[in-house]
């Protein structure tokens, strides 16, 4: 039904966000993978939810709700991949239409190699034998579904689904290159040292007077005076502890819940501007990135 173009109030806003929670892990694995970044597939999560607010007001909520909001994640995916020139993929249509040639025993291998798959080498897929090899080895969708997301045969979904999955056996058969060494920066150790003295002071020194915070869907807190609420938070919490970490070729900051816990939690990922801190992206209620998340200690 139709709700026009009058803002949602309050509690109807709040009501479709606590829905939409419960999808974001399904919505992150398909849009990690589409972006080849744990980072940058929360970033399409984020923008979905906020679109399908916009989307709300305009015509209301769709019986169907996690097909909608699927496919406004796809459909941003797709814009932000077409945005920087990734290797283009064959027309949506092109492949011929061939049988399934997986039995259905072949079936829980090929989800297993997809879901064992690094999140970053699905990029080496043209864009719709990825989004195909995700939806359906890695959250498992119907064919049917498949093809209506995006707009295609069943037929197509299958033939596109058996190229997609000869490449990536044939992605992860070659050795990956090793990492390169990577020095930690002053910047990020000092952050890191501050935290875990509890020199609450001390970091709030380092914010920058246009600092901007970000946390999950909450609204975003800018500015060194509403953003240093953010230590204060912390500062409750016994046990914590940071350490400096990479990710996707990122410096970020890995945190540890207790003192004697051997794996993160969660991740923060900072940005700088000559030595101050200019943004803050804390994921500690989007613990579902963790799943895909490649830190190196």
């Amino acid at each position: 039904m139709s709700t026009g173009s009058q803002p949602l109030d309050a509690e109807r806003r709040a009501d479709f966000l606590a829905r939409a929670e419960d999808l974001r892990p399904e919505l992150h694995r398909y849009c990690a993978r589409l972006m080849g970044s744990v980072i940058e597939g929360e970033d399409v999560v984020q923008d979905t939810l906020a679109r399908a607010v916009v989307a709300l007001q305009e015509s209301g909520e769709p019986a169907a709700l996690r097909a909608w909001l699927f496919r406004i994640a796809h459909n941003r995916a797709m814009d932000v991949l077409r945005g920087r020139a990734f290797r283009d993929s064959e027309p949506i249509e092109a492949a011929s239409a061939i049988a399934d040639p997986n039995p259905e025993p072949m079936e829980t291998l090929m989800q297993r190699e997809a879901i064992k798959t690094a999140v970053s080498r699905f990029t080496e897929l043209p864009t719709v034998q990825r989004s195909i090899v995700i939806l359906k080895d890695v959250l498992d969708e119907p064919l049917a579904d498949i093809a209506r997301l995006l707009d295609v045969s069943v037929d197509s979904v299958k033939a596109h689904l058996a190229r997609g999955r000869a490449r990536l056996r044939e992605i992860n058969a070659r050795i990956p290159s090793p990492t390169a060494d990577r020095t930690h920066s002053n910047d990020v150790s000092r952050y890191v040292t501050l935290f875990n003295q509890h020199d609450w002071d001390g970091l709030r020194a380092l914010l920058a007077d246009d600092v901007k915070l970000q946390q999950s869907s909450h609204a975003v807190r800018s500015g060194s005076k509403d953003v240093g609420g953010f230590f204060g938070k912390y500062a409750k919490i016994d046990g914590i502890r940071l350490a400096p970490a990479w990710l996707e070729g990122r410096e970020v900051i890995a945190v540890f819940e207790h003192k004697d816990t051997p794996s993160p939690a969660y991740f923060m990922w900072l940005k700088w501007r000559d030595g101050r801190i200019v943004f803050i992206r804390d994921y500690r209620y989007d613990r579902y990135v963790m799943r895909d998340a490649e830190l190196k200690i």
